[in-house]
């Protein structure tokens, strides 16, 4: 028996010891835990159950030229409630008005809404969800309901406020306003201005802490921020929403037409540099059109018959012809180490002068004198681009800049051909706004201004920075190779035999030339166009210049840069000049406009007419024949621009009032 009490004793002695040293091996954790490990495993436990958040601030608006919204943040608000921390007093005394002032705001059941809030209390929920995405206005009214404008201790109102972008011209000129878009690897990245102005627009971020409740929730700690945000400037950009309508709906027209695959059209001011519209499309899979890509600033591609200003100013400028000089079209095709080079007119134009060689657009003639002027120096005429800028980029603010590429002698891109080849637009890569740079630099006599698309970035009512004319080159040649090349460019759409002679109009002026480039030519089953029309009007006092480029139209039905790109120079140009004022300087206010003056006398003399039967109005400018009809009482419907070419009820019909009647202008 004493044996057996003596073991028993022995293990007892044992389990003490053990647990004396699991005892001490705990102390000693625990002394290790708050000497070494304290701070870290403290800093874990606050990262778990606190975090300070980053509060994004709303970001600066995006204007137009005259000061509409392209671009602007809207706040937006969630509203939840903790249904804890108000008392057991003010939670009854208030509820009821509560529910019945949420009622009235969410359109919804009073009752219900009271029953679910005393659900929420009596489960303890810290994060019961009120509404979502409220509008400052709404947030307001909210917060002055009963309960909730006890503020966040006492009524248990929580808030938390997030922008959302919006873009009121919706599609249009998406891709170089911009927007936001995610990434492959999940990060939203802006693109067009929303990117070039980000340091501009986006402000500084905010923070503010939280602690982290049940179901993985975060709750704010007080009703402050730590920092608070600042919003983003505000951006003045150079964009006129009027002009940018008319160019996309012009280009979306005629890639609809013409079923191409893409295009982009844009609008400069000559004197500024201000791009006034921007508009690039491309075709879905469905064969609906949408700003894919930005073409015009980012797609470098070899230009075809638009580059031959180039060349014939460069050969101009070096003063080795004259428009006069006479050049041998050698019945339409002339070979140069094995390769054609081919006139659109079968046969030629025999020989004619240099000037006539760029009004029909001949392939053959610019290409002869070039080489002929060139061939035994070469570098000449390529350092002449290059003193012209044509071969630099133009450091936009805007993101995606093409690099431009002219070959030069020794470079891996020269062969025997480079130099006939870049004579007519071909082995030479340029983007559609750099283009139109040279072409608005002609029409700025010889001054080259960078493209701009930001005119000033603003704090409210404060200037923060202001973006003015920033020249390139202020003169890219003599005035006299200037005036000469500016003749070229309206002798294209003024003479009859030019290529673009049938965009000519009596009743407003253009300058420009046309382009036809073929595309994968070197594999023949592949071969596309690009249709291209670049210029500047009115033609002797440039206010904008513009270019179309369209690439790849459907070949049965039209590829000539005349066909397809012309018409919407036109319809651009025309809308433009008509929706101007006539008469427009403090020196032409004492001199008469007889066109003015005679659309005038015809609109008042059958103003004053009282009828009995439908006038004729063929002829009138279109407002004036409108006001004529709705004054009778007549539901007038308008297609086309310009003057009456046709009108659906004919002259001496009885008037029947709200009877339709279309006119067709032209």
């Amino acid at each position: 028996m004493a044996v057996t009490d003596k073991s028993i004793v022995n293990r007892l002695y044992v389990v003490a010891g053990c647990m004396f040293l699991l005892a001490m091996a705990v102390f000693v954790k625990l002394i290790v835990i708050q000497t070494v490990d304290g701070a870290k495993y403290r800093e874990l436990a606050e990262q778990r159950t606190v975090k300070n958040f980053t509060i994004q601030p709303n970001k600066g608006n995006l204007y137009s030229d005259d000061g509409s919204l392209l671009a602007t943040s809207v706040t937006r608000y969630d509203v939840h409630f903790d249904a804890v921390t108000s008392s057991n007093a003010n939670f009854e005394k208030h509820v009821k008005a509560l529910s019945d002032s949420l009622g009235k705001m969410l359109g919804k059941n009073s009752a219900g809404l009271q029953q679910r809030l005393r659900k929420a209390r009596r489960n303890k929920n810290r994060y019961y969800l009120i509404a979502r995405n409220l509008s400052y206005s709404e947030y307001m009214r909210l917060k002055n309901f009963p309960l909730f404008n006890l503020g966040a201790y006492k009524g248990g109102v929580i808030t938390e406020q997030r922008t959302v972008r919006e873009y009121p011209l919706g599609s249009i000129a998406k891709r170089s306003i911009g927007y936001y878009r995610m990434t492959s690897d999940g990060v939203v990245k802006p693109v067009g201005l929303e990117q070039s102005c980000a340091a501009y627009l986006d402000g500084e971020v905010g923070h503010r802490w939280k602690q982290k409740i049940a179901k993985g929730l975060w709750k704010p700690i007080n009703d402050n921020n730590e920092v608070e945000p600042r919003d983003g400037y505000d951006v003045i950009s150079t964009i006129d929403i009027g002009i940018q309508d008319i160019a996309h709906h012009a280009l979306l027209e005629q890639l609809e037409k013409y079923k191409a695959d893409h295009g982009s059209v844009v609008v400069m001011e000559v004197a500024t540099g201000e791009i006034k519209a921007i508009s690039n499309l491309g075709r879905s899979s469905d064969g609906s059109y949408y700003e894919k890509k930005n073409y015009a600033v980012g797609e470098a591609h070899e230009p075809g018959s638009t580059f031959k200003l180039m060349a014939v100013t460069a050969a101009l400028e070096e003063k080795v012809v004259d428009t006069s000089y006479m050049v041998d079209t050698e019945k339409g095709v002339i070979k140069y180490y094995g390769k054609s080079v081919r006139d659109s007119h079968h046969g030629g134009y025999g020989k004619i002068s240099l000037a006539e060689a760029f009004q029909v657009s001949s392939n053959t003639g610019i290409v002869k004198t070039i080489h002929e002027k060139f061939s035994d120096d070469p570098k000449r005429f390529v350092n002449r681009l290059d003193a012209m800028n044509v071969a630099q980029p133009l450091g936009l603010s805007i993101k995606g800049e093409g690099t431009p590429r002219i070959p030069h002698p020794g470079d891996k891109y020269w062969s025997g051909i480079a130099l006939e080849w870049m004579a007519f637009g071909y082995g030479v890569k340029i983007t559609p706004l750099q283009t139109l740079t040279f072409y608005n630099a002609i029409a700025n006599n010889g001054e080259m201004v960078k493209p701009r698309l930001i005119k000033e970035v603003k704090e409210w009512n404060k200037s923060v920075s202001k973006f003015d004319k920033e020249v390139i080159n202020p003169k890219i040649c003599s005035q006299e190779t200037v005036d000469k090349v500016k003749q070229l460019l309206k002798d294209v759409v003024e003479k009859d035999h030019g290529t673009g002679h049938r965009l000519y109009s009596p009743n407003f002026s253009m300058a420009g030339k046309t382009g036809t480039c073929q595309k994968d030519y070197r594999d023949k089953s592949k071969l596309n166009y690009i249709s291209s029309f670049a210029g500047f009007f009115p033609a002797d006092n440039p206010k904008y210049s513009c270019i179309v480029v369209i690439h790849e139209p459907d070949k049965s039905i039209g590829y000539y840069g005349a066909d397809v790109s012309g018409p919407v120079f036109k319809k651009v140009a025309q809308k433009i000049y008509t929706s101007s004022p006539l008469i427009d300087t403090i020196d032409d206010l004492n001199k008469v406009n007889e066109e003015t003056l005679a659309n005038y006398e015809d609109y008042y003399k059958k103003a004053q007419t009282e009828y009995k039967t439908i006038p004729n109005v063929k002829g009138m400018v279109g407002m004036d024949a409108i006001s004529i009809l709705e004054n009778l009482g007549l539901q007038v419907e308008v297609k086309g621009n310009g003057k009456v070419a046709n009108q659906s009820v004919q002259a001496g019909e009885m008037i029947q009032s709200n009877k339709k009647i279309v006119l067709t202008l032209s």
